[in-house]
């Protein structure tokens, strides 16, 4: 078996390389509205948009922005299947402006527009971020009441075009060797996630560009074996330097993505085409975290009637006993910005 996987180094608010309907899941992270390390990028894409931060005008601001992310979220529909998914994360943004400090929900914003092109609102994750600096922003001291509480969350939305997935006999298949663990799946399909721990990302200067770890590589691994079968193709419309890709190459998906900033392109294609070892890793990892939870439940008295066909370890449900982590053997170039990973079977165990 094998997958590919390919980045364009352009804008996706218009992904005319992606025909209608061919996408079965967006994983995505954009850039956050009213939060200032994004304002340089927006007010490129709309020059009004750095007038308006000029001129203390916030509100028109935030629309602007958000009118720029929505030209890439109609795309996004535009290129999902029928019953397909799209996970968003973004953040909300604290910020005065003027003398006026004040929320910008954008989470509600994007769901409100999406909900307008006709995506059906799903609930949502909360993941909170661990942070070692409380800060209010405004205040004095231990007096109230001025003071504003810190956001250490952000939020999954989770979102699909229409009625759900159509199955098949084909898609049968693949969604039983793509099964998670008993486990994974009282740990994923919380509403809120607390064990994500944020990482800083690199740019290609090398100089550490903190983002407050907002899109872990876990957070997307979760998300694609959560709302995508093996085989599937997974579109992130803002790759940053290709965390997304990176995920769906662990889990034997294919993927497709978009970079607006063209100095990313060599970071990304060095980070993927060396990333055989890591891939490797993150399997292993799961598969001993399922031996470990089977350990300790066993200890407990707890039975297990059921084997993996493929593993050949104790599984809680028939569900499970098709699970079948396709192992990564080796990353190919398979043209400009194209890679292909290949597959063979699980090693013996």
């Amino acid at each position: 078996m094998k997958t590919s996987h390919r980045f364009v180094l352009s804008d996706s608010r218009n992904m005319r390389e992606v025909p209608s309907g061919t996408i079965d899941l967006v994983v995505t992270s954009p850039p956050y509205p009213m939060i200032e390390m994004w304002d340089g990028l927006f007010s490129v894409l709309n020059s009004e948009i750095g007038h308006a931060l000029r001129v203390e005008s916030a509100e028109r601001a935030y629309a602007l922005m958000h009118e720029e992310l929505d030209h890439v979220w109609k795309e996004a529909y535009r290129v999902l299947r029928p019953g397909a998914i799209a996970c968003v994360n973004i953040g909300d943004a604290t910020r005065k402006v003027g003398r006026e400090f004040q929320l910008f929900p954008n989470h509600a914003r994007v769901i409100q527009f999406m909900r307008g092109l006709g995506m059906v609102i799903l609930p949502h994750i909360l993941w909170r971020k661990t942070t070692n600096k409380p800060n209010k922003y405004m205040g004095s001291g231990m007096l109230p009441a001025g003071a504003y509480v810190t956001l250490e969350h952000e939020y999954i939305l989770v979102m699909r075009k229409g009625g759900p997935r159509p199955p098949s006999i084909e898609d049968m298949e693949r969604r039983r060797k793509s099964a998670y663990f008993w486990e994974e799946r009282n740990e994923w399909f919380s509403d809120v996630w607390t064990t994500l721990k944020g990482v800083s990302q690199r740019t290609y200067r090398g100089e550490a560009r903190e983002r407050s770890g907002a899109f872990p590589f876990e957070l997307a691994y979760r998300l694609i074996n959560m709302y995508s079968t093996n085989g599937d193709t997974v579109l992130d419309p803002f790759l940053g330097t290709g965390t997304t890709m990176l995920a769906a190459m662990a889990a034997s998906r294919n993927s497709l993505g978009y970079e607006v900033g063209k100095e990313f392109g060599r970071v990304i294609n060095g980070r993927l085409s060396s990333g055989i070892a890591f891939l490797q890793d993150v399997i292993e990892k799961r598969l001993e975290a399922h031996k470990r939870f089977v350990a300790s439940e066993s200890l407990k008295g707890r039975e297990f009637r059921y084997r993996s066909r493929v593993y050949g370890f104790p599984v809680m449900t028939s569900q499970e006993r098709d699970i079948c982590l396709d192992w990564p053997t080796e990353i190919v170039a398979a043209g400009e910005n194209t890679m292909e990973v290949h597959y063979t079977l699980p090693p013996v165990r």
